[in-house]
């Protein structure tokens, strides 16, 4: 699957997203459309994350996908 892909699902996997990441609300998951840079934005906003911690995190939920 790529982010094209996820992108197309992003409802479908919404709830995946949600799961993973308790802190980020419905609106902010809508917000980010299955965007991948929007969702490492929201995590490292929510988290308090380093970019590139953010981005590892995205990308190995991605690759569960």
């Amino acid at each position: 699957m790529n982010w094209d892909q996820i992108q197309g699902q992003w409802k479908q996997l919404k709830g995946d997203a949600q799961a993973q990441w308790g802190k980020l609300t419905d609106d902010d998951l809508d917000q980010a459309e299955g965007d991948r840079t929007k969702l490492v934005g929201l995590v490292q906003e929510r988290y308090g994350k380093a970019k590139e911690e953010a981005e590892q995190e995205v990308d190995s939920w991605f690759a569960r996908h």
